[in-house]
């Protein structure tokens, strides 16, 4: 199979770059409704009409998802090695400039999930989630008497990140990543075959469900709520549905695997990144099928006798919505703010973190897109609504890009904030239009 369509020029029309607006070539400075200055550039970033940005803190390290407390504090999960106190940061704006001042940290473990709810502080390292009693200024209480509430998850040498979400009936949702790309049986070797039935899906590849209440609970204790899944690292709860929404990372280097079946062009289309409405027991297809957005079929992977054309069983889950291929969606945020225009209620918010596969092609990424929903479904049409991250027009190398966002978080006043876990930047977006 030679595909020729370009991916590229299939975004560019349906993302309506054209009603993004450029950065502010003055120096002025534009106050917003919720009383900050905004940065005449908008902190590099090009917005909508109306919109502007402000960098509300910077170089903190790489920072992953984060969180904010209902009085305007914000809690962010810092990946990798970290110093004692510093797995999770605490920044607050002590001077109402929309940049945070004062910085401090607890935990000593990397990771990148963290939420808040009911009170508590959730955070995650790749093998273990565990929570802190907020006071009601919604610091914690006592940052070395971290609860474990979740141990011995499994962690392979890639998509290890453990990503966690909440509902509102007392359960929290862990994604466990498959270490691996395609299950193969020698990974991510020219020609080798599928596992059948993939080994992997009894303990990763998909979200488990556990009780955000109880302590030390393992694999045994937990639910496997959703299967087939590669790696999710944005994840969200929809409360309008009350329905668990991921976004799922396709698999890589169709062309490098298997050279016959596709060429640099379509390896660099496919497969769709993926959205899915989750319900508990089903099954995204992972590592049998992808998706393509071209036939708009599932197709069965090569390592399981694919040939590009084929078509996957239907007994696995169809995604909610389709996204351009390796555009890496790390965050996804339901709003509920009424700071922004009336579109934006009840949409979803996707951060991209870009790409690092398609050369010899340009990489692709590196914003934040809008899904609108309506009557609690996503409409089918989506538009890049902040750009500008990576600091330049076209990203060639896998680490050319200045900034890649990845978590999102709203403000108590309907403000999005936005991370970047190259420099370590808080990037806040506000609303001022009419």
């Amino acid at each position: 199979m030679k595909k020729t369509i370009s991916y590229l020029s299939l975004l560019l029309v349906i993302t309506g770059l054209t009603n993004l607006n450029a950065c502010a070539a003055d120096s002025l400075k534009v106050a917003t409704k919720a009383g900050v200055v905004a940065e005449a550039d908008n902190a590099g970033l090009k917005l909508p009409d109306g919109f502007s940005a402000v960098k509300a803190a910077d170089n903190l390290g790489h920072v992953r998802h984060i969180a904010v407390t209902a009085q305007g504090d914000l809690y962010a999960k810092i990946m990798g090695r970290v110093a004692a106190g510093k797995g999770i940061l605490r920044l607050r704006d002590t001077d109402g400039d929309g940049k945070f001042e004062q910085i401090t940290g607890l935990g000593n473990y990397g990771g990148t999930g963290i939420a808040i709810k009911n009170g508590y502080l959730y955070a995650s390292s790749d093998e273990e989630v565990f929570r802190y009693k907020l006071n009601d200024k919604g610091e914690v209480i006592d940052p070395a008497q971290a609860e474990k509430i979740i141990t011995g998850l499994k962690k392979g040498n890639q998509h290890e990140t453990k990503s966690v979400t909440l509902d509102n009936t007392g359960n929290i949702y862990v994604n466990i990543g498959a270490y691996s790309n395609s299950c193969q049986e020698q990974d991510r070797t020219p020609g080798s075959k599928g596992r059948m039935p993939c080994p992997i899906l009894d303990s990763a590849g998909g979200i488990w469900q556990f009780k955000a209440d109880k302590l030390n609970q393992t694999y045994g204790d937990g639910v496997r709520y959703a299967t087939g899944l590669r790696n999710v690292v944005g994840l969200d709860w929809n409360t309008q549905t009350n329905q668990l929404y991921v976004m799922q990372h396709g698999r890589d280097q169709l062309h490098d695997l298997f050279p016959a079946l596709y060429d640099n062009q379509s390896s660099a289309d496919l497969p769709a990144e993926t959205m899915y409405a989750l319900n508990k027991g089903d099954n995204a297809g992972w590592p049998y099928v992808y998706y393509d957005p071209f036939q708009h079929k599932k197709i069965v992977n090569p390592e399981y006798g694919g040939d590009g054309k084929k078509e996957g069983s239907k007994d696995f889950k169809e995604p909610a919505m389709a996204f351009p291929a390796h555009l890496a969606p790390n965050g996804l945020l339901f709003y509920t703010g009424n700071m922004f225009p009336a579109k934006y209620k009840n949409g979803a918010f996707i951060a991209f973190h870009g790409s690092w596969n398609r050369a010899p092609l340009p990489q692709e990424g590196y914003y934040v897109a809008f899904v609108p929903f309506e009557n609690g479904n996503p409409t089918g049409k989506w538009e890049i609504f902040a750009t500008g991250f990576s600091g330049m027009e076209v990203v060639t190398g896998t680490r050319g890009a200045a900034h890649r966002p990845c978590g999102l978080a709203q403000g108590p006043d309907g403000s999005l904030y936005v991370s970047d876990d190259v420099k370590g930047t808080i990037y806040r977006i506000m609303y001022n239009g009419k």
